[in-house]
């Protein structure tokens, strides 16, 4: 006892790392895990509630996708409509659009940095002035955590990034790995989308993002839970998301949909 006592005062006094110096670690990682992922296939179910005007659900879907990335860019194959699996026919339909996409975009050039919970996380670290760091212990692992808010000054690239200037929250850095275990992001501004003639997400909006090691030192997403309220030209959208991505496997290229000789 008393030599874990000790350790965990060690581990208190050792000194944090330069917040600045470690988002741009952070980011490079997140980079080469992009790339990495190619090599990986999984399950994602995702759950979408929509919400009234006053909060409460009039609507709730349930799909299963497998997922896998081709050049960078994520292709998803429809296993489950709620608990029903796909009818020989339309599973057969659904390979043929699969095949069609996946030979598309293997002859695409490569597209890394643009997929899902990895393109946030490098469109947050990107603009994110950080504050409050502070360790912590997630899941027996050490873990660096940060406040942000994006930097109104920061030199943005494209309109998600101008988008990721109006976020504030808070990221969860596991220490040993360099990659973003866990990502909280709220809007404390609403954010309109060509001057809001096409949609303005509303301050409040709530993203949130969990990463896990799943081997060979690779990381991928592996929960989300978002809050959207926006409104697209003139409706309003209100909805929950809760996306949980599971059973990830090494991908095997001889299985990719081949173009059909003549």
């Amino acid at each position: 006892m008393g030599s874990l006592i000790v350790a965990m005062l060690c581990f208190q006094d050792v000194p944090l790392p330069d917040p600045v110096a470690l988002m741009k670690e952070v980011q490079a990682h997140q980079k080469q895990m992009d790339e990495l992922r190619e090599n990986y296939t999984f399950h994602r179910i995702r759950r979408v509630e929509e919400l009234d005007g006053k909060g409460d659900v009039k609507k709730t879907t349930t799909v299963e996708r497998e997922v896998f990335y081709v050049n960078g860019r994520q292709i998803a194959r429809l296993i489950k409509n709620g608990d029903t699996p796909l009818t020989p026919e339309e599973d057969k339909k659904e390979q043929e659009r699969v095949r069609k996409l996946t030979i598309e975009d293997s002859k695409k050039p490569a597209s890394f940095g643009r997929g899902g919970g990895v393109n946030l996380i490098l469109m947050v670290l990107s603009v994110a002035d950080v504050s409050n760091p502070r360790r912590i212990d997630l899941n027996g692992r050490s873990t660096l955590v940060f406040d942000f808010k994006g930097d109104k000054k920061a030199e943005a690239h494209g309109m998600q990034e101008n988008g990721a200037k109006k976020l504030e929250g808070s990221v969860w850095v596991d220490e040993a790995d360099r990659q973003v275990a866990r990502l909280e992001v709220e809007f404390y501004d609403n954010f309109r989308i060509a001057g809001g003639l096409l949609a303005s997400i509303q301050k409040g909006t709530v993203m949130k993002i969990e990463q896990s090691p799943i081997g060979e030192g690779l990381w991928m997403q592996t929960a989300s839970d978002q809050h959207m309220n926006m409104r697209v030209i003139v409706k309003g959208v209100h909805e929950n998301t809760q996306v949980k991505n599971f059973d990830f496997k090494r991908f095997n290229a001889e299985a990719l949909p081949q173009e059909p000789h003549p």
